[in-house]
């Protein structure tokens, strides 16, 4: 018996890096993509959706100044005239306290310096390392024009940072997805969208593909979306041996005026992604979903299909006593064989806070665990406990996509 759990616990998850499986950061080759500093960390978007609940600003007048004015706006209204309670305000606080910087200052002048001075392949180097993060697997959406022309660019790979093919048009929005098939030489079918994403998965070599979903997803069904996933993707996947990443259950711009921070959740249909991993057992589906009511769901499902991975605590979930619940929840349905968590971080820094407080709670989560299983007279040891956490923050994803390296 492990007399001091918590405290060996909290040091293994602490000590054993992690494998990032969804992020949307880039290395610095890709300069127009790349986000990090302290302007774009105060300006993302979970903080500007705060900033309209707790001042008279407009959207409009919001959008029309600068990035930099829009930084100090937020930074005024939710850290100096407000208390940062937020687990997304807590986290900017997290970061500049983990760079030396005072969270309580009453601007940004002694943050933007500081960031400002970094040197961006150190940084990037750097802040991998204090947030623990072995590896990242960006987003690398084959439809954005910006991401093409840096692809075009025949840039080297960064040997920490793996891609994934991002394909949401494909599936949402074929009448616009259409118009860069094209372009890139392929016809307007099926057909010529699968050479598209060969062509792709050729340059790109990514772990997966991957698309986002709205909770009205639903399979079997007569629609373009089903038919462009089962006779396009799926067949793809099998075809390249890759798995496929559906993140269920947001609905666009439920507020178009707040732009990317208007976005909201529904409840989706689980039994869809059952029927998926039934019909086709020679696919794998890694499956995180947006709403919190479908987490329970989502774990008996993966009890059920070996070609489903739960992965996340995405976006909305992504607090710390949601995280808890999801992961007591898995664990104690699923054993240690899912993903507990990603970052789905958009600027640089953010795995620094993200990964500190998930990691914080994992740690909860698998104490109360071990605790029940050390009082029903299990002999647990250290070397368990290591191999436990090191399947599910590197092990399970890396076996699930195929990843040595």
């Amino acid at each position: 018996m492990i007399e001091t759990l918590r405290e060996t616990v909290h040091e293994i998850v602490q000590g054993t890096p992690v494998f990032d499986i969804h992020t949307h950061l880039y290395p610095p080759s890709f300069a127009d993509l790349t986000s990090w500093g302290v302007d774009e960390l105060v300006n993302y978007h979970y903080l500007i959706a705060e900033l309209f609940r707790s001042s008279p600003i407009t959207p409009e007048q919001f959008w029309a100044l600068s990035k930099r004015e829009q930084a100090d706006v937020i930074w005024k209204t939710l850290f100096v005239e407000n208390t940062p309670l937020s687990e997304a305000t807590r986290g900017v606080v997290g970061v500049m306290t983990a760079f030396g910087l005072n969270p309580a200052s009453p601007d940004l002048t002694e943050a933007r310096a500081f960031f400002a001075g970094q040197d961006p392949e150190r940084h990037v180097e750097q802040v991998l390392s204090m947030a623990g993060v072995s590896g990242i697997v960006m987003t690398n959406d084959v439809f954005d024009e910006r991401e093409i022309a840096d692809w075009d660019r025949d840039l080297p790979p960064h040997p920490k940072f793996h891609a994934v093919l991002r394909m949401d048009p494909l599936l949402n929005n074929w009448d616009g997805a259409r118009e860069t098939v094209v372009a890139r030489g392929f016809k307007a079918t099926p057909k010529g969208a699968r050479k598209f994403l060969d062509a792709w998965i050729d340059r790109l070599k990514p772990l997966y593909l991957a698309a986002s979903q709205p909770p009205e997803l639903r399979y079997p069904e007569n629609s373009r979306r089903i038919r462009m996933l089962t006779e396009v993707i799926l067949p793809t996947c099998r075809e390249h041996s890759l798995p496929v990443s559906l993140m269920i259950g947001v609905h666009k711009r439920v507020n178009p005026a707040l732009r990317d921070a208007g976005d909201s959740l529904g409840h989706a249909d689980t039994s869809s992604i059952e029927r998926l991993c039934r019909d086709f057992p020679d696919n794998r589906f890694l499956v995180s979903m947006l709403s919190r009511e479908n987490q329970h769901e989502l774990c008996v499902a993966a009890r059920k299909f070996a070609n489903l991975m739960p992965f996340g605590c995405w976006w909305f979930l992504n607090n710390p006593s949601i995280v808890s619940e999801i992961t007591m929840e898995r664990i104690e349905l699923l054993g240690a064989s899912f993903i507990p968590q990603h970052s789905d971080a958009r600027i640089l820094e953010q795995i620094v806070y993200k990964w500190a407080h998930s990691r914080r709670v994992i740690a909860d989560a698998l104490t109360a665990n071990y605790e029940a299983l050390q009082r029903d007279g299990w002999p647990l040891t250290r070397e368990q406990i290591e191999r436990d956490v090191k399947r599910m923050f590197q092990d399970n994803f890396r076996s699930f996509v195929g990843f040595k390296d």
